[in-house]
């Protein structure tokens, strides 16, 4: 399994770039979102995704390793195949997307072409408790966030018998809205919510 690619970038296009290494050339699909972070004629650094079948040897390629966790937690989901991923990971970037399955938004996921109603229920159904286990950063997702304020948080909040998902969203939405709280009022303040 390769980790990453480093090399100069040849040829760009939105589904794939052909990146130069050692007199290789790799051909690597991409999303819209890694295409927009890069540039034709310049070295660049992608995180790859390899998937061999029968008939084909193929790439995927993510400037970031979430973009990348993200795309393989897609393609664990029944009926989600890497194509099917890699455009929904092209429609919605990807802290997006991790609010939408974190908060049940159904909506969203359908707005993506192809995907329909029990398509996006079944990401959100498999994946919910998956987003926040994997390594997916929580400065990817919160943005400018304190890291230890939203884990110690979440931990305690989890001790006291709320559920993961339910505590994720209610401090998403604490923390959007109030970045300059101590420990204990972002507790109160989420006990209120739970």
């Amino acid at each position: 399994m390769f980790e990453y690619i480093k090399g100069l970038l040849a040829e760009l296009t939105p589904t794939y770039a052909v990146v130069e290494n050692n007199g290789l050339a790799y051909f690597i699909h991409v999303s819209v979102n890694t295409y927009t972070g890069l540039k034709q004629g310049q070295e660049c650094k992608l995180f790859l995704h390899e998937i061999i079948r029968e008939d084909a040897h193929l790439l995927y390629g993510f400037l970031n390793k979430q973009e990348r966790e993200l795309f393989r937690l897609l393609i664990s989901v029944n009926g989600v195949g890497s194509n099917t991923a890699r455009l929904i990971l092209s429609s919605v970037n990807t802290k997006d997307l991790v609010e939408a399955i974190a908060g049940n938004n159904v909506n969203l996921l359908q707005s993506v072409k192809g995907i329909g109603t029990k398509t996006a229920q079944r990401i959100i159904i498999e994946l919910k408790d998956k987003i926040s286990d994997s390594d997916i950063e929580i400065n990817e997702i919160f943005g400018h966030i304190n890291n230890t304020l939203h884990k110690d948080a979440l931990t305690a909040l989890t001790m006291l018998g709320f559920s993961k998902p339910a505590v994720e969203k209610v401090l998403s939405k604490l923390l959007k809205e109030n970045n300059n709280l101590s420990l204990e009022e972002v507790i109160k303040l989420a006990l209120n919510y739970l």
